[in-house]
């Protein structure tokens, strides 16, 4: 079965501005709830645009620490676009706290440990760091119709790899780190890009995750920029147009 259901929907609306009443139709983002099945109990539902929900339950499950290499998989199934099974070779606690996600207000501080990344990395281009940013705005056309979601994609030396669109942007990352996932793509060469907030819990999924580098066109917490520093992950912020602003570990970026 298809795991993927419209993102967005037409409704009348009315308008009043100016003094003046007017009528049209509208496109407005969709609102529904995943089931996450694991090891056949329910571990949490998660309010969310409904498509691409694979990606998003198996990101959730990487991000949690359910499941930590694709070994750890036996299967997705997909029996409903809201509802996604997923079976793991070894038994999990279902009763420790959500420990990153504020699905359902859940959420709680976690301890992630800092990655090992490479020394011989390849600088990124401040040019094509902008470019990467440039295109997630550029593909952002559910954002366009709706103003409702919010963008995260996968960027390498090449160019965008993949993106997805979700009214949460902890779900719109949790999709980008499904996908890398499910692909077997290793992240200590990739960047994560971002249309909004850097909160302290994006920066924490993306030290489990295994990203090194982030970049938003949007601003960081104080409180992310402290567990980027432990974390040894490199935080852009503001990035848009020509300009953006560092906060930690530059040393990942060239000096143009």
């Amino acid at each position: 079965m298809m795991d993927t259901l419209p993102i967005c929907r037409e409704r009348y609306v009315q308008s009043f501005s100016e003094g003046t009443w007017s009528s049209f139709t509208d496109y407005l983002v969709v609102e529904e709830h995943l089931q996450i099945i694991l090891n056949g109990e329910k571990l949490v539902s998660v309010a969310c645009s409904p498509e691409h929900t694979r990606e998003l339950a198996v990101g959730y499950l990487v991000s949690e620490g359910f499941i930590s290499s694709y070994q750890d998989l036996v299967s997705v199934n997909v029996p409903h676009p809201l509802q996604l099974e997923v079976e793991t070779t070894k038994p999990v606690d279902l009763s420790a706290p959500r420990q990153i996600n504020t699905c359902m207000g859940r959420g709680s501080e976690l301890q992630v440990q800092p990655h090992a990344y490479p020394d011989n990395h390849q600088l990124w281009s401040p040019a094509h760091l902008l470019q990467l940013i440039a295109e997630l705005d550029a593909s952002s056309l559910t954002f366009r119709k709706t103003g409702g979601v919010h963008s995260a994609a996968l960027g390498d030396q090449r160019g965008t790899v993949i993106r997805f669109e979700d009214i949460g942007r902890h779900n719109a990352v949790d999709k980008v780190i499904g996908y890398a996932f499910l692909q077997e793509i290793p992240l200590f060469n990739k960047c994560l890009l971002l249309s909004g907030r850097i909160a302290s819990e994006i920066v924490l999924k993306a030290g489990r995750a295994g990203f090194p580098m982030i970049v938003s066109r949007s601003a960081p917490t104080y409180k992310a920029i402290d567990r980027a520093e432990e974390l040894g992950i490199t935080v852009v912020g503001f990035a848009r147009g020509r300009r953006f602003n560092l906060y930690c570990h530059g040393h990942r970026i060239a000096r143009e």
